[in-house]
């Protein structure tokens, strides 16, 4: 086998851990394609001969792909293209990790990676990004981190602790806020089952919107309806099929025909009050998301 041949296929076996590495860097699958594209193009022109750790090394070439297209964003003040998706299946940089986080934060990452820390992203450097990624959800030394930003391992160490602070604040303020519309939504479905029209109105803010898609129209629902009154209307007594679940990670509620989601119920809150809902039913959209159905007396502990 060539070098070239060699080292192609270290990238094909790595690259799904590459492709999540990138897009816990960058916030968007496009990016992150397209950096792996760009790490990819680097790769082919190297000398194999003088890879000893393939693993390493490529985890090294893509982060400081993401690291230069983080500089530039931030120099141009651009946004990541598109809403945040769901996150990728990302397994450990290295088949022998070189160095545990503690257990809070392994409970840290588990609970808020993919939601927090994308809040936060756009308020950490790029350096604090890459400090805190490589070293928490991959387990790349700071000497290996301090290497790639050109500093010192104990400025990697401190990069990654601010940042991780940032990223506790946003989980826990991220945790309150959607138990509390987890508690709404349960609550607004078990009024909209009832027939509980007074429990509604209390539940809904005054200009309360509800606003659906062209496939929940052709479905037979209104394309919109303005105003408390006229939202819980539509809602009393219904609703009996819709399910409490977690969409893309936020409180939500899904109708499902035999198991597949043909509904899904996104609520907009504001100081307590629910101010939209909207009805989307595009399958493709549907498709795409992330959808974890909660027991119908779960309000969110």
């Amino acid at each position: 086998m060539s070098e070239h041949d060699w080292l192609t296929q270290r990238f094909a076996e790595h690259r799904n851990r590459l492709t999540g590495l990138a897009y816990k860097m960058l916030g968007s699958r496009g990016d992150a394609e397209d950096a792996v594209q760009e790490a990819w193009l680097r790769v082919n022109r190297a000398d194999a001969d003088k890879v000893e750790n393939p693993a390493g090394w490529l985890t090294t070439v893509v982060a400081r792909v993401c690291l230069n297209m983080l500089e530039t964003r931030r120099a141009r003040r651009e946004e990541p293209a598109g809403a945040v998706p769901p996150d990728p299946a990302v397994p450990h940089a290295n088949p022998e990790p070189a160095g545990q986080a503690g257990p809070e934060d392994e409970a840290l990452l588990a609970d808020s990676v993919g939601v927090a820390l994308m809040v936060v992203l756009d308020t950490l450097t790029p350096g604090e990004r890459l400090a805190l990624v490589l070293h928490d959800v991959f387990d790349v030394p700071f000497g290996e981190i301090g290497a790639i930003i050109d500093r010192s391992p104990a400025a990697a160490r401190q990069l990654a602790s601010r940042a991780r602070r940032r990223v506790q604040g946003a989980a826990a303020a991220s945790s309150s806020a959607h138990s509390r519309k987890r508690e709404i939504v349960a609550a607004f479905l078990a009024a909209s089952r009832g027939g509980d029209f007074s429990a509604l109105l209390a539940l809904l803010d005054p200009g309360a919107v509800l606003v659906a898609d062209p496939e929940a129209v052709r479905m037979g629902a209104p394309g919109e309806v303005r105003g408390a009154d006229a939202v819980a209307a539509m809602f009393s007594g219904r609703a009996e099929a819709a399910r409490p679940a977690l969409v893309d990670g936020v409180p939500a509620a899904v109708w499902a025909y035999r198991g597949r989601p043909k509904v899904v119920f996104n609520f907009s809150i504001t100081d307590g009050r629910i101010t939209r809902i909207a009805m989307d039913a595009e399958p493709d959209l549907l498709h795409d998301l992330d959808i974890v159905f909660l027991s119908a007396n779960d309000k969110g502990r």
